[in-house]
């Protein structure tokens, strides 16, 4: 039978490289098509992947606990399956971008300083690249590790693709005293002081991802006061009302209802930044940050602008409790479109919170506080949030993210005892 290579699948923009953790077959094993074949930890969620067709597995590539970028070959089979066969060999693979996640790219907008005002004549377009520009995984993961910004790369490989080469060169050329990308760095020496603990793989691509939303994001950060009182007093009404039915709810869904709605009517947050250009998202799926026992994950809740309170109630108990079992799917954690997280569980009054890579932006739901506050000219207990947003300022400015904050404070605190949560 021929022998045909085995990818590791692209699983969505945001996740560019996995880690092997062990080998569910070994060479000389018969595989059917869609039989577990290898279990695979990303940053968001391990999974199974399934064998894309049936055969017999014959030689392994990559050995478990390496780290590889998805689209790469992991393993070779012998197979007589006619899709296996009319897709081989497979040209290097293009970024993915799953159906429904992206919607139309916009030309790079005028940005001013950090008060986000804009004023004077616009700048003209950037022009647009002579053809479309897809990264090959190896491209990726070199620009990932050494925190490039491939929209300032000069391909010079066919129809103006960026090559291996030219990002070395482009490292080099940025960091004459620097030594050559790739140089690994010396194991750190523990001090009698000290105790050196190793990464888990699910923490070291946490800690990498993180580095790169730092480096590549432009990251401005504002902040609003929410009075949550009269949301408090519909959540305990609701509350009560579920768990006379066994259930129960918290405010978080009432908020991504509401940040769901604002995305849709300033869909410049529903973005992300892609080759000197804004990807606007047509599908409006908040992630929710969750502390699970191997590391932050964000279990997305898709379309929710258009589902109901209690349907996002719903969904997000069953993700929560997916992630803290770490039975998550790959289908519950990609292709989010914002992230909220609500840090006030820990007690937080203020933070800046990391933007989810390659999103435009994430909001914070910080602690509840009974505080004096003026109502017309009386001084009154009410229950105040303050709600903190870290944007990306190459998207968007401070004037639009402050919009943004303005629509989640009206609908938070325009709800009340008798509004319809389903």
């Amino acid at each position: 039978m021929p022998i045909v290579p085995i990818e590791l699948p692209q699983v969505g923009e945001s996740v560019v490289e996995g880690i092997i953790d062990r080998w569910l077959k070994k060479p000389g094993d018969r595989v059917e098509k869609y039989d577990p074949l290898v279990e695979v930890i990303t940053d968001k969620v391990n999974m199974e992947m399934p064998a894309p067709f049936g055969g017999v597995l014959t030689r392994i590539l990559v050995q478990e606990g390496a780290t590889i970028p998805f689209g790469a070959v992991i393993a070779e089979m012998d197979t007589e399956d006619a899709e296996a066969l009319a897709g081989a060999p497979k040209p290097p693979p293009e970024r993915a971008s799953s159906a429904g996640t992206v919607g139309v790219l916009v030309e790079s907008r005028v940005s001013v300083g950090p008060t986000g005002a804009s004023g004077g004549e616009e700048a003209a377009p950037e022009p647009a690249p002579p053809a479309r520009r897809g990264y090959s995984p190896v491209v990726m993961k070199l620009a990932q590790e050494r925190g490039v910004d491939l929209s300032r790369v000069r391909g010079t490989g066919i129809n103006g693709r960026v090559t291996k080469k030219d990002v070395l060169d482009f490292i080099e050329a940025s960091t004459a005293a620097t030594p050559v990308a790739g140089t690994p760095a010396p194991p750190p020496v523990a001090r009698d002081d000290e105790e050196i603990v190793e990464l888990t793989p699910v923490r070291r691509i946490i800690a990498q991802n993180m580095a790169m939303s730092a480096s590549q994001i432009p990251t401005a950060w504002t902040m609003i006061e929410v009075d949550v009182t009269n949301l408090l007093e519909l959540r305990q009404a609701t509350r009560e009302r579920l768990r006379a039915e066994g259930q129960d709810i918290t405010a978080l869904p009432f908020v991504i209802k509401v940040v769901a709605v604002a995305l849709k009517e300033h869909p410049y947050l529903n973005a992300s930044w892609r080759d000197g250009r804004v990807a606007l998202k047509k599908g409006v799926h908040v992630g929710v940050a969750v502390a699970a026992p191997t590391g932050l994950v964000v279990p997305v809740i898709r379309n929710a602008d258009s589902l109901s309170i209690s349907d996002i109630n719903k969904a997000l108990r069953s993700l929560v409790s997916h992630a803290r079992e770490g039975s998550l799917s790959l289908d519950e954690v990609h292709d989010g479109t914002f992230t909220v997280n609500n840090a006030g569980a820990l007690g937080t009054l203020v933070s800046k919170p990391i933007i989810n890579f390659p999103q435009a932006g994430i909001l914070t739901t910080e602690s509840t506080q009974r505080r004096p506050v003026v109502v017309g000219d009386d001084i009154v207990a009410r229950s105040m949030m303050n709600m903190c947003l870290s944007f990306d300022h190459r998207i968007i400015d401070g004037y639009e993210a402050a919009a943004f904050l303005r629509s989640v404070k009206s609908g938070l605190e325009g709800m009340g005892p008798g509004a319809p949560i389903s």
